[in-house]
């Protein structure tokens, strides 16, 4: 039965290609933004010396996360283009 699935499948992926992509780079980045606000608020409670440090580095990590989003994006319009 799902055999007889594929191409359809396949005909539906290949017009959802860029969706598909930028939703799965979002929902990366979006998990990565997550984490890394998280493990930052822990990393303060559990030592509030050390804010500033812990900030900067939540700040760049955040940023790393971002970027991957923005790369899908750039993959996708010049895949269309």
């Amino acid at each position: 039965m799902l055999i007889h699935m594929l191409p359809i499948l396949a005909q539906a992926a290949s017009q959802l290609g860029g969706s598909v992509t930028l939703g799965g780079a979002g929902l990366g980045a979006g998990i990565g933004v997550g984490l890394v606000g998280a493990k930052a608020a822990e990393a303060v409670g559990r030592n509030p010396g050390a804010f500033g440090r812990v900030l900067t580095v939540a700040i760049l990590g955040m940023a790393l996360a971002e970027a991957i989003a923005i790369y899908a994006l750039v993959v996708i319009f010049v895949k269309n283009y």
